[in-house]
């Protein structure tokens, strides 16, 4: 028996033999009813689910714990003066989401343990840049604070999210809509898609485009890529007769598809969730009622089906937690599918090694060149989330960067002798004052934690 039959027929015992899919779903449905919700994010901690707010843009921000009805009161997110057009949770800090708005600015959250009492109206950071409505984020995989937008003037932006600035802007790139972009494991290198039917790879350091194909999927419609395990494209598009369709690419040798598939004639753009660890890939699609996933091996066919998860209603959000938040000891291998009788079993093949919260990399060092794989942790013993950590901000004085503007006019001796005498009284200062403050910011997080405590005791 090859591994790949071995793997499959394990798959399908775990999705097969769960009694109660159905309540995988509805814990999540349930809180969907009251709002037009058009996408959801999860982390280990919270789910979010964008809404509608009286003419401005927000989303909810739901305990993994809550599940019911939702009162129509629970406060939320909001912020933004038009919709909220996306959401990503930041994979170092599970306290942290970004948000994009029609509004053209990206907006930075910390969201706290506790359940607030009033909206959360107050980002953490505000970033412009944008001169038209901004629709995809994406964070760094591996280097802390870094952040990608993509927005509807066809420029993507690369954001140090800890200092404000503008790391990179690919501009002139796309000379249409972006319809998705995706980073690689390390994050050295983007996939894009875009209107005009082409699928980019993309070195965001270099400011170049690496590799292209010209309509990988010949429809009009959306195309959506991400990046394999291998470093293989997979994509979803559709037919020049309008069928869905998959396809598997090389990005040394685009001139042929690994892989192609034609799927059906429905009219929701497949949207792909892929799961490194397993190698298998989650297709779902608004309006859909099933879910089906596939496996991609190095293997003939290289993509394989699996199965086919199917709900009852029609999906309207999709989001799938990170696989350091699933519940190995029922064999849960993705959050938005199916879970199996419990069991005491660990299982290394469905549970390898995979991305933790720390990041591998700091902003300066990614941009200045450097890669690294994702920080690695173990499930063997269960996921625990970390502690609320405080995303710190830290604006640059732009006076350190520009040169005094006027005429330079000649210093005496005794002016000089004045400059350096007063330079040794700012920096005492500075430093007093600083000292101030971090006895002042381990105060604050001191009471932060007694509150967390003391809401905690409370439940």
């Amino acid at each position: 028996m090859s591994r790949r039959v071995v793997r499959q027929s394990k798959f399908r015992h775990v999705f097969g033999q769960a009694a109660k899919a159905d309540q995988a779903y509805e814990d999540i449905r349930v809180s969907k009813v009251t709002w037009d919700s058009s996408f959801c994010a999860v982390n280990p901690k919270f789910l979010a689910i964008i809404v509608e707010a009286g003419g401005g843009g927000a989303f909810i921000v739901l305990p993994l714990a809550k599940t019911g009805r939702v009162d129509k009161n629970y406060p939320l997110v909001t912020g933004h003066t038009a919709p909220v057009l996306d959401i990503d949770w930041c994979p170092h800090n599970d306290n942290v989401i970004a948000s994009a708005s029609d509004d053209t600015t990206i907006m930075v959250w910390q969201i706290p343990d506790y359940t607030p009492v009033r909206n959360i109206t107050e980002p953490i950071i505000t970033l412009e840049g944008h001169s038209k409505r901004v629709g995809i984020l994406s964070w760094h995989p591996t280097a802390r604070n870094v952040l990608l937008s993509a927005g509807g003037d066809n420029v993507i932006i690369v954001w140090n999210v800890g200092t404000g600035e503008v790391l990179l802007s690919l501009e002139d790139m796309h000379p249409d809509v972006i319809h998705n972009v995706c980073w690689n494991s390390n994050g050295s290198l983007l996939a894009t898609t875009c209107k005009d039917k082409t699928l980019r790879i993309i070195d965001p350091r270099k400011g170049q485009v690496v590799a292209e194909r010209f309509a990988a999927h010949e429809g009009m419609r959306p195309m959506r890529a991400v990046f394999t395990r291998q470093g293989h494209i997979f994509t979803t598009g559709f037919t020049r007769m309008s069928q869905r369709e998959l396809g598997l690419w090389d990005p040394n040798n685009f001139e042929e598809p690994v892989a192609l598939q034609e799927m059906d004639t429905s009219n929701g753009v497949l949207l792909p969730f892929y799961d490194p660890d397993s190698s298998i890939v989650y297709l779902c699609g608004k309006g859909d009622s099933s879910i089906r996933y596939f496996e991609i091996t190095d293997e003939p066919p290289f993509v394989h089906y699996l199965n086919t998860f199917s709900s009852k209603e029609p999906q309207r959000g999709m989001g799938f937690m990170p696989k350091r938040g699933l519940d190995v000891s029922k064999c849960e291998i993705a959050r938005s599918a199916a879970l199996a009788p419990p069991s005491d079993l660990f299982q290394d093949d469905l549970y390898p090694d995979t991305p933790g919260p720390e990041p591998a990399l700091e902003a300066d060092e990614w941009l200045s060149g450097q890669d690294a794989e994702p920080v690695l942790i173990s499930l063997r013993d269960g996921y625990v989330p970390p502690k609320h950590r405080e995303l710190r901000v830290t604006k640059r004085n732009i006076l350190d960067v520009r040169p005094p503007s006027g005429p330079r006019r000649s210093q005496s001796a005794s002016d000089t002798s004045l400059s350096q005498h007063t330079l040794e009284t700012l920096l005492e200062e500075i430093k007093a004052l600083r000292e101030r403050v971090q006895a002042q910011e381990q105060r604050i997080t001191a009471l932060e934690n007694m509150l967390c405590e003391l809401v905690d005791g409370a439940d």
